[in-house]
């Protein structure tokens, strides 16, 4: 039974009439029976809340009565103060940060066994195709049909970069790459290539002389600047991907670069800017999106005050934007960010630059090629 009922059926029987109490008498039976029923589940909550006023005024009243007059503080004495003690905010710098990269040049080095699948696949496919329709393509008697029966003497087969192998012969099914053969390399199969374009001084029908041609050879994939070790050259690890370090002040550490944000600068626009003060003009770069690739918090190892004594400095974070160079290179001269020196360096040789703990703040968000 609520309290609400239990007042207005006992106060009925007491006034000994059949009309409802008015809110005075009311309000008297709760008080009355406040200290007499215990809260409950069978209790609303309006009822419940009244019974725990009351009793705050019943106790509050007591306490007042009990208390002597109050005196007052004694004339010059330092009225304590309710206003909490002023603290100092806890506070991080935030800065932009542009992870400026240069993307792979060439595809990567294959492992030996896509090397020794990729030989297979073609002689596979060697087996399968239609005999090479010789007459179609070379005149008989022609340069060309005399080069090409000394070619095929030599390699067996119309294909000029699977070796030695006839797919026509009673070995043509054993066509799997040998532990230690060179066929299945990169650099043996371009050199047998070139061989293959030269052709040798003949006479043909009207004695006209063929002369040799000239084949130009492919760059190579280890580049200049990687023999040497030029890590401020961007023409070295070509397989990578090359990420813009630089060093603040002379003996500072090495870190990517980074600025603070200005009035309501935002992160894309902070970035564009970096590149030009700390890089200069030369460069032809590119800021991708609007949203950073990951943040990287760097905590002070002691808190410091700003100017205004209203923060306290307790490190910096750094958010990462994602930038590709095209080309031009850096030029520290003219820069604005006391910035000494530069390279362009692999995760690998980051992870060697950096201290450990930038290392572990962003190692996640690097490209492992």
């Amino acid at each position: 039974m609520k309290l609400e009922t239990f007042v207005r059926k006992s106060t009925l029987v007491r006034d000994n009439s059949s009309e409802a109490c008015t809110m005075p008498r009311r309000q008297e039976v709760i008080t009355r029976f406040a200290g007499q029923i215990r809260p409950s589940s069978h209790i609303c909550k309006t009822c419940r809340l009244s019974i725990h006023q009351q009793r705050l005024a019943s106790t509050a009243t007591a306490s007042a009565a009990h208390a002597g007059p109050i005196e007052p503080p004694p004339s010059g004495a330092a009225l304590p103060s309710n206003t909490p003690s002023a603290s100092l905010r806890p506070a991080y710098k935030v800065k932009a940060s542009i992870l400026l990269s240069r993307p792979p040049l060439i595809t990567r080095d294959l492992t030996p066994f896509e090397k020794s699948y990729f030989l297979y696949q073609r002689r596979l496919n060697e087996r399968l195709a239609m005999p090479f329709s010789r007459y179609f393509y070379y005149q008989k008697g022609t340069p060309g049909d005399v080069e090409w029966k000394r070619k095929i003497k030599e390699r067996l087969t119309p294909a000029r970069d699977i070796g030695v192998y006839n797919a026509y012969a009673k070995e043509g099914w054993n066509d799997e790459v040998l532990v230690g053969a060179k066929e299945s390399e990169p650099e043996a199969q371009v050199d047998a290539l070139l061989r293959d374009a030269e052709v040798e001084g003949l006479t043909g029908e009207e004695g006209q002389e063929v002369k040799k041609q000239e084949i130009e050879k492919p760059m190579p994939r280890i580049t200049e600047a990687d023999q040497v070790g030029d890590t401020k050259s961007l023409d070295r690890k070509l397989q990578r991907t090359l990420y813009l370090v630089v060093r603040e002040g002379k003996e500072g550490k090495w870190w990517f670069p980074n600025d603070m944000l200005v009035g309501k600068e935002s992160l894309h626009t902070a970035a564009e800017r970096i590149i030009i003060q700390a890089g200069g003009m030369n460069m032809n770069t590119w800021v991708v999106g609007n949203i950073p690739l990951g943040h990287y918090v760097h905590k002070y190892g002691a808190t410091t005050e700003n100017q205004e004594k209203t923060e306290e400095l307790r490190g910096e974070k750094f958010f990462f934007m994602k930038g590709r160079i095209m080309a031009g290179q850096a030029n520290l001269t003219d820069n604005k960010l006391g910035l000494t020196d530069f390279q362009w360096l692999a995760k690998d040789e980051i992870q060697k630059t950096l201290t450990p703990r930038d290392w572990n703040g962003v190692k996640n968000i690097l490209s492992e090629r």
